[in-house]
């Protein structure tokens, strides 16, 4: 089911200096969900695996599925949707899983999905939006209900978790252009992908042709590659998020709703 990757070039020196321990793993089925045995097939390359032990009390009875399986299950990487690299510190040493959905891409895009995940390995973040809000996440889901479904809450919450790690990832991305030109240049060629989009995208909300959690999507992905966003989420590009974390998004969240009454 795994398999060690091999890193070369400033992908290797990228590993070494953030998350040296970190076992980079190539997957041979796309996953976010593992049974127990297969999950003990990763006791082969790492000492332990200790799946994390999230409080059932801070998902609310209207949760999306996915978030409720994620809870249940006894080792979950990611959430579906997450894209085809995930990190978990659920291991010891930390492991990066490179999933089979991603055999298609170009060799540059995979190597910059895998050094933005050794950076996120280092910054000892949760690995979701849940530990993020942590017993909070209720409250979040009740300021976020009075406008969406659950299912746009969901996708709010890892929208604005995204930004949240954006701003940290991205500190190291922008200096990346001397030590590690290639993946600096896959990172602003992905940034600049993005623009058009973001252009427009004031104008699609107020004329409903996008909704307002896939517009938030959008926006936070832009946040790591420091692109600029339209209001309301160039408020989600600040230090303040960064200091504050999830008790700034939930006021962002109610006053950004409330503005739009």
């Amino acid at each position: 089911m795994f398999e060690e990757r091999t890193l070369t070039g400033g992908l290797a020196e990228v590993g070494d200096a953030y998350a040296p321990d970190a076992l980079v793993l190539d997957c041979q089925r796309d996953f976010e969900t593992l049974d127990p045995a297969v999950a003990e097939e990763l006791l082969l390359l790492t000492e332990t695996v200790d799946p994390l032990d999230y409080d059932p009390d801070w998902v609310p009875e209207d949760a999306p599925e996915e978030l409720r399986e994620f809870v249940d299950a006894d080792f979950t990487v990611g959430l579906p949707g997450d894209g085809g690299v995930a990190w978990t510190t659920q291991t010891e040493p930390p492991c990066v899983f490179v999933k089979p959905r991603l055999e298609t891409s170009p060799e540059a895009f995979v190597d910059f999905l895998i050094a933005e995940a050794l950076v996120e390995v280092s910054l000892g973040e949760p690995e979701q939006f849940l530990g993020f809000f942590g017993a909070r996440y209720p409250e979040f889901a009740a300021t976020a209900g009075q406008r969406l479904d659950p299912a746009g809450t969901y996708q709010l919450a890892v929208a604005l978790y995204d930004a949240y790690l954006g701003l940290q990832t991205r500190r190291a991305f922008e200096t990346w252009a001397d030590d590690y030109p290639a993946l600096h240049d896959s990172w602003a060629d992905a940034g600049r992908r993005l623009d058009p989009r973001l252009s427009d995208l004031s104008t699609e909300l107020a004329r409903g042709q996008t909704t307002f959690p896939a517009a938030a999507e959008l926006a936070c992905s832009a946040v790591k590659h420091g692109r600029d966003l339209p209001a309301p989420f160039a408020a989600l590009d600040t230090d303040a998020y960064r200091r504050h974390g999830a008790d700034y998004a939930i006021r962002w969240t109610a006053k950004t709703f409330d503005a739009l009454e």
